[in-house]
Protein backbone atom coordinates (compact mmCIF):
# COMPACT_ATOMS: atom_id res chain seq x y z
CA UNK A 1 0.00 0.00 0.00
CA UNK A 2 1.45 3.36 -0.99
CA UNK A 3 2.12 5.87 1.78
CA UNK A 4 -0.50 8.29 0.42
CA UNK A 5 -3.12 5.54 0.28
CA UNK A 6 -2.23 4.24 3.75
CA UNK A 7 -2.53 7.73 5.23
CA UNK A 8 -5.95 8.34 3.69
CA UNK A 9 -7.45 4.84 3.78
CA UNK A 10 -6.86 3.67 7.34
CA UNK A 11 -10.44 3.08 8.49
CA UNK A 12 -12.89 0.20 8.48
CA UNK A 13 -13.04 -2.23 5.54
CA UNK A 14 -16.68 -2.78 4.53
CA UNK A 15 -17.38 -5.61 2.10
CA UNK A 16 -20.54 -6.05 0.04
CA UNK A 17 -21.51 -9.55 -1.04
CA UNK A 18 -23.63 -10.39 -4.10
CA UNK A 19 -23.11 -7.04 -5.83
CA UNK A 20 -22.56 -8.44 -9.33
CA UNK A 21 -25.57 -9.43 -11.41
CA UNK A 22 -24.02 -12.65 -12.70
CA UNK A 23 -23.27 -13.85 -9.18
CA UNK A 24 -26.75 -12.94 -7.94
CA UNK A 25 -28.36 -14.82 -10.85
CA UNK A 26 -26.30 -17.92 -10.03
CA UNK A 27 -27.67 -17.96 -6.48
CA UNK A 28 -31.33 -17.07 -7.08
CA UNK A 29 -32.57 -20.68 -6.99
CA UNK A 30 -30.80 -21.21 -3.67
CA UNK A 31 -32.36 -18.04 -2.24
CA UNK A 32 -35.86 -19.24 -3.11
CA UNK A 33 -35.41 -22.21 -0.74
CA UNK A 34 -35.92 -22.12 3.05
CA UNK A 35 -34.84 -20.43 5.23
CA UNK A 36 -34.37 -17.47 2.88
CA UNK A 37 -37.43 -17.56 0.56
CA UNK A 38 -36.13 -14.56 -1.40
CA UNK A 39 -32.97 -12.80 -2.51
CA UNK A 40 -31.61 -10.08 -0.21
CA UNK A 41 -33.39 -6.75 -0.56
CA UNK A 42 -30.63 -4.72 1.09
CA UNK A 43 -26.86 -4.87 0.62
CA UNK A 44 -25.32 -7.93 2.31
CA UNK A 45 -22.49 -6.50 4.38
CA UNK A 46 -19.43 -8.04 5.95
CA UNK A 47 -16.35 -6.60 7.63
CA UNK A 48 -12.75 -7.36 6.77
CA UNK A 49 -11.07 -7.02 10.15
CA UNK A 50 -7.86 -4.96 10.63
CA UNK A 51 -5.65 -8.08 10.64
CA UNK A 52 -6.66 -8.74 7.02
CA UNK A 53 -5.02 -5.57 5.71
CA UNK A 54 -2.32 -6.28 3.17
CA UNK A 55 -0.53 -4.34 0.46
CA UNK A 56 0.79 -4.33 -3.09
CA UNK A 57 3.70 -6.74 -3.56
CA UNK A 58 3.05 -8.52 -0.26
CA UNK A 59 2.66 -12.21 0.47
CA UNK A 60 -0.67 -13.90 1.16
CA UNK A 61 -0.61 -17.10 3.19
CA UNK A 62 -2.34 -20.14 1.73
CA UNK A 63 -3.92 -22.01 4.65
CA UNK A 64 -2.67 -25.53 5.34
CA UNK A 65 -4.92 -28.54 5.80
CA UNK A 66 -6.47 -28.85 2.36
CA UNK A 67 -8.22 -25.47 2.42
CA UNK A 68 -8.88 -23.64 -0.85
CA UNK A 69 -7.89 -20.00 -1.31
CA UNK A 70 -9.68 -17.70 -3.73
CA UNK A 71 -8.73 -14.12 -4.66
CA UNK A 72 -11.52 -11.61 -5.24
CA UNK A 73 -11.03 -8.63 -7.56
CA UNK A 74 -12.95 -5.57 -6.40
CA UNK A 75 -13.17 -1.84 -6.87
CA UNK A 76 -12.36 -0.09 -3.59
CA UNK A 77 -14.01 3.23 -2.75
CA UNK A 78 -12.14 5.34 -0.21
CA UNK A 79 -14.38 7.64 1.85
CA UNK A 80 -12.99 11.18 2.02
CA UNK A 81 -15.41 12.82 4.43
CA UNK A 82 -17.93 11.46 6.90
CA UNK A 83 -21.18 10.30 5.30
CA UNK A 84 -24.40 10.00 7.28
CA UNK A 85 -27.79 9.68 5.57
CA UNK A 86 -26.44 11.05 2.29
CA UNK A 87 -28.48 11.03 -0.89
CA UNK A 88 -27.50 9.17 -4.04
CA UNK A 89 -26.98 12.54 -5.73
CA UNK A 90 -24.51 13.73 -3.08
CA UNK A 91 -22.77 10.42 -2.39
CA UNK A 92 -19.71 10.88 -4.60
CA UNK A 93 -18.87 14.18 -2.89
CA UNK A 94 -17.97 12.03 0.13
CA UNK A 95 -15.44 9.94 -1.83
CA UNK A 96 -11.70 10.66 -1.79
CA UNK A 97 -10.92 8.26 -4.62
CA UNK A 98 -10.66 4.69 -5.82
CA UNK A 99 -8.21 1.85 -5.39
CA UNK A 100 -7.92 -1.86 -6.13
CA UNK A 101 -8.87 -4.44 -3.51
CA UNK A 102 -8.13 -8.16 -3.60
CA UNK A 103 -10.65 -9.63 -1.18
CA UNK A 104 -9.20 -13.07 -0.46
CA UNK A 105 -11.50 -15.72 0.98
CA UNK A 106 -11.99 -19.41 1.52
CA UNK A 107 -14.98 -20.76 -0.44
CA UNK A 108 -18.28 -20.05 1.29
CA UNK A 109 -21.52 -21.97 1.68
CA UNK A 110 -23.72 -19.05 2.67
CA UNK A 111 -23.79 -15.56 1.23
CA UNK A 112 -26.31 -14.51 3.87
CA UNK A 113 -23.84 -15.13 6.67
CA UNK A 114 -20.32 -14.66 5.32
CA UNK A 115 -18.07 -16.68 7.61
CA UNK A 116 -15.53 -14.79 9.67
CA UNK A 117 -13.08 -17.70 9.48
CA UNK A 118 -13.35 -17.69 5.68
CA UNK A 119 -12.88 -13.96 5.17
CA UNK A 120 -10.91 -12.60 8.12
CA UNK A 121 -7.60 -14.45 8.11
CA UNK A 122 -4.37 -12.50 8.35
CA UNK A 123 -3.51 -10.70 5.13
CA UNK A 124 -6.79 -11.54 3.37
CA UNK A 125 -7.46 -7.99 2.10
CA UNK A 126 -4.80 -6.54 -0.18
CA UNK A 127 -5.26 -2.87 -1.07
CA UNK A 128 -3.39 -0.70 -3.56
CA UNK A 129 -1.18 0.21 -5.17
CA UNK A 130 -2.44 3.80 -5.17
CA UNK A 131 -5.33 6.10 -4.35
CA UNK A 132 -6.70 7.49 -7.62
CA UNK A 133 -8.77 10.66 -7.17
CA UNK A 134 -12.43 10.69 -8.21
CA UNK A 135 -11.68 13.33 -10.84
CA UNK A 136 -9.34 10.91 -12.67
CA UNK A 137 -12.05 8.29 -13.26
CA UNK A 138 -14.73 9.37 -15.72
CA UNK A 139 -17.22 6.66 -14.70
CA UNK A 140 -16.56 4.11 -11.93
CA UNK A 141 -19.33 1.95 -13.42
CA UNK A 142 -17.53 1.33 -16.72
CA UNK A 143 -14.28 -0.23 -15.50
CA UNK A 144 -12.91 -3.60 -16.58
CA UNK A 145 -11.57 -5.83 -13.79
CA UNK A 146 -9.08 -8.56 -14.66
CA UNK A 147 -7.58 -11.21 -12.40
CA UNK A 148 -4.32 -12.77 -13.58
CA UNK A 149 -2.80 -15.91 -12.11
CA UNK A 150 0.83 -16.28 -13.17
CA UNK A 151 0.24 -13.82 -16.00
CA UNK A 152 -2.83 -15.58 -17.43
CA UNK A 153 -6.29 -13.99 -17.26
CA UNK A 154 -8.37 -16.17 -14.93
CA UNK A 155 -11.36 -13.87 -14.37
CA UNK A 156 -12.71 -10.80 -16.16
CA UNK A 157 -15.76 -8.64 -15.58
CA UNK A 158 -16.91 -5.02 -15.55
CA UNK A 159 -18.20 -2.69 -12.87
CA UNK A 160 -21.07 -2.07 -15.32
CA UNK A 161 -22.46 -5.37 -13.98
CA UNK A 162 -22.73 -4.22 -10.37
CA UNK A 163 -26.19 -4.62 -8.80
CA UNK A 164 -25.86 -1.36 -6.87
CA UNK A 165 -23.80 1.59 -8.03
CA UNK A 166 -21.21 3.28 -5.85
CA UNK A 167 -23.60 6.16 -4.95
CA UNK A 168 -26.40 3.67 -4.19
CA UNK A 169 -24.16 1.69 -1.85
CA UNK A 170 -23.00 4.80 0.00
CA UNK A 171 -26.58 6.07 0.33
CA UNK A 172 -27.96 2.74 1.58
CA UNK A 173 -25.15 2.12 4.05
CA UNK A 174 -25.14 5.66 5.39
CA UNK A 175 -28.87 5.34 6.15
CA UNK A 176 -28.04 3.36 9.27
CA UNK A 177 -24.36 3.99 10.00
CA UNK A 178 -21.91 6.79 9.46
CA UNK A 179 -19.14 6.07 7.00
CA UNK A 180 -16.03 7.84 8.21
CA UNK A 181 -13.19 9.41 6.31
CA UNK A 182 -10.64 6.67 5.72
CA UNK A 183 -13.14 3.83 5.46
CA UNK A 184 -12.95 1.63 2.37
CA UNK A 185 -16.03 0.27 0.67
CA UNK A 186 -15.26 -2.99 -1.17
CA UNK A 187 -17.94 -2.88 -3.87
CA UNK A 188 -18.17 -6.62 -4.51
CA UNK A 189 -16.41 -9.41 -6.35
CA UNK A 190 -17.83 -10.90 -9.55
CA UNK A 191 -18.77 -14.51 -10.20
CA UNK A 192 -16.16 -17.04 -11.31
CA UNK A 193 -13.73 -17.07 -8.39
CA UNK A 194 -10.74 -19.34 -8.92
CA UNK A 195 -8.41 -21.27 -6.63
CA UNK A 196 -4.78 -20.23 -6.23
CA UNK A 197 -1.85 -22.22 -4.87
CA UNK A 198 1.42 -21.52 -3.03
CA UNK A 199 3.92 -20.17 -5.53
CA UNK A 200 1.30 -18.36 -7.61
CA UNK A 201 1.54 -14.68 -8.51
CA UNK A 202 -1.85 -12.95 -8.42
CA UNK A 203 -2.46 -9.62 -10.18
CA UNK A 204 -5.63 -7.56 -10.31
CA UNK A 205 -5.91 -4.87 -12.93
CA UNK A 206 -8.70 -2.28 -13.06
CA UNK A 207 -8.94 0.38 -15.77
CA UNK A 208 -7.23 3.56 -14.65
CA UNK A 209 -6.22 2.18 -11.25
CA UNK A 210 -3.11 0.21 -12.14
CA UNK A 211 -2.28 -3.32 -11.02
CA UNK A 212 -2.25 -4.87 -7.53
CA UNK A 213 0.14 -7.81 -7.10
CA UNK A 214 0.43 -10.48 -4.40
CA UNK A 215 2.47 -13.66 -4.02
CA UNK A 216 0.84 -16.76 -2.54
CA UNK A 217 2.99 -18.65 -0.02
CA UNK A 218 2.44 -21.83 1.96
CA UNK A 219 1.48 -21.59 5.63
Amino acid sequence: MSHALHDVANGTLFGVALNYNGLLQQRLTEFEQPPYKQAPVKPVLFIKTPNTRNSHGAEVIHPAGGERLQPGPALGVVIGKDASRVSVADALTHVAGYTIVNEYSLPEDSYYRPAVKAKCRDGFCAIGPDLVPVSAITDPHQLTLKLYVNGVVAQENSTANMVRSVPQLIAELSEFMTLHAGDILITGTPEGRVDVQPGDRVDIEIDGLGKLTNHIVAE
